[in-house]
């Protein structure tokens, strides 16, 4: 379950990584930690997400976070690249990974089967499109529960 605070850190932090050329892409706040952590996740829309990104947004992020006093008891932040083993979510993670190996969960199962693996060919208003050793496949948006790269290709 998402904590509560984590829309209001999402619209903080959409700005100020913007203002970084930098894109928000998640946050999650564990606090079953001691102190609890902040982890958000972040990409750079030029080119490979690196270390200097993290950096900078950390140290953005953190004044902010300060100055608004949104967290109010001590935290550790962590600002990190989501990796490529993550869920595509946006349109322009759609986009953006045409042609790559996915996974693609269903519930109840499509056609017999509730996991289907096959290249990315693209997704519309009702349906993902999937390249399976060049056989289409077409999957109701409404019976898919996840989208994710498959990195074991």
């Amino acid at each position: 379950m998402t904590h509560p605070l984590v829309p209001q850190i999402i619209d903080l932090a959409t700005p100020v990584a913007e203002e970084l050329g930098l894109e928000v892409v998640g946050a999650v706040f564990h606090t079953n930690q001691r102190p609890p952590v902040l982890r958000v996740d972040i990409r750079n829309l030029q080119q490979d997400t690196g270390l200097d990104d993290c950096e900078r947004m950390s140290r953005a992020l953190e004044a902010c976070l300060d100055a608004t006093e949104i967290i109010p008891d001590t935290y550790v932040l962590e600002v990190s690249s989501p990796g490529i083993s993550r869920q595509l979510e946006t349109d322009r993670e759609f986009i953006s990974f045409k042609g790559f190996p996915v996974i693609v969960s269903t519930s109840p199962p499509h056609d017999g089967q509730a996991e289907w693996n096959g290249q990315l060919i693209r997704r519309d208003e009702t349906k993902i499109y999937l390249n399976q050793k060049g056989r289409v496949v077409e999957i109701p948006r409404s019976l898919i529960t996840r989208v994710q790269l498959d990195e074991r290709q």
